[in-house]
């Protein structure tokens, strides 16, 4: 009897549930990172073909079999977001009726992220409609980075996973800025204030925030400086820069109050307007961005752009949730 519940529980125990194979797809948003990403986890880009049609419809083509598959979607909201956030939801729903094990959209910058509460009357609550949209095209699990407001996870009924842009600024501040020990970390609004204090923690420095009032959405009418920056290097940080107006509005007021150098750090680098012709006028070293939108057109039309590298990071996340892995490890640190 021994023996047979001993075999009985080695058959049982080798019985582990092997996790079902990888399949990573990409839209027309970003296809450049999902081929880094592919590269980084050493597999083959999964085939699918996403078009419109004459009237402008989207359609998609799974190019294999995704039965019990693990599915991965990369698709940036960047570009025209609306067209890649319906070939998105389009893409989600096509595996899931496909019989795929799992889908996840790993979704670099997700969009409308900045209509996230209900700021004046009648305004709509999008980054929460856009949560409902994706859940209900059958995304079992979201992979993004550096949202706007951290809360917009909880709009969410499944997991989500965001990623921090950080460990990998604070590895290029170290690498690039020669004398970041005597900087300033400078938040160009008080909403990014936990942002920069964090950062500055981990370098041991100080940090300033600029207080700025809004008449009408995307103009600033004025800035006022909190912290010291006089006769310091000045590291501006932001989650993203569109229109570009507050950080070179911020950068112009940092100049004004003594700071000998400034940087500008940003994780999503929308650039839209007039934000390169801004950026090409302004007193800035360099404004670092992340891949997480394709940057090669901006960074030919602006030399003060540079670029760190983030696919490592979505790989990483990748590899670790289809191995049943943590992923917090990658909150504080890069994989190499």
């Amino acid at each position: 009897k021994l023996i047979n519940c001993l075999i009985h529980f080695y058959k049982r125990s080798s019985e582990v549930t092997i996790m079902p194979n990888i399949k990573v797809f990409s839209g027309n948003s970003h296809p450049d990172l999902a081929k880094k990403i592919c590269a980084r986890l050493g597999i083959n880009h999964a085939n699918v073909v996403a078009q419109k049609f004459a009237n402008g419809e989207t359609n998609v083509e799974i190019g294999e079999s995704v039965r019990g598959e693990d599915v991965y979607i990369v698709q940036s909201g960047c570009g025209e977001v609306n067209d890649n956030l319906m070939e998105l939801l389009i893409m989600i729903n096509a595996c899931k009726i496909a019989s795929a094990e799992r889908v996840t959209a790993v979704i670099p910058v997700y969009p409308y992220s900045r209509q996230d509460k209900k700021d004046k009357s009648r305004a709509p609550i999008s980054a929460k409609l856009v949560a409902n949209m994706l859940s209900v095209a059958g995304a079992d699990h979201i992979i993004t980075m550096d949202l706007h407001a951290s809360q917009i996870q909880g709009f969410f009924d499944i997991p989500v996973d965001n990623l921090y842009a950080e460990p990998a600024v604070v590895k290029w501040i170290k690498e690039n800025i020669p004398e970041w020990k005597t900087a300033i970390v400078v938040s160009p609004d008080a909403g990014g204030a936990k942002r920069v204090t964090s950062i500055a923690d981990r370098l041991n420095i100080d940090f300033a925030l600029i207080h700025k009032e809004r008449k009408i959405a995307n103009e600033v009418a004025s800035m006022v400086l909190v912290g010291d920056a006089k006769g310091k290097v000045a590291i501006l940080i932001d989650d993203m820069a569109d229109t570009c107006g507050t950080i070179v509005q911020a950068a112009q007021k940092l100049v004004e109050d003594g700071a000998t150098k400034i940087y500008a750090i940003l994780t999503h680098g929308i650039f839209s307007g007039e934000a390169i012709a801004r950026i090409n006028n302004s007193s800035f070293e360099a404004v670092v961005v992340t891949n997480t939108i394709p940057q090669d057109k901006n960074m030919m039309d602006c030399s003060k752009i540079q670029v760190i590298d983030v696919s490592m990071m979505f790989a990483e996340a990748v590899r670790r949730t289809h191995n049943g892995e943590s992923v917090s490890y990658l909150f504080e640190n890069v994989p190499y």
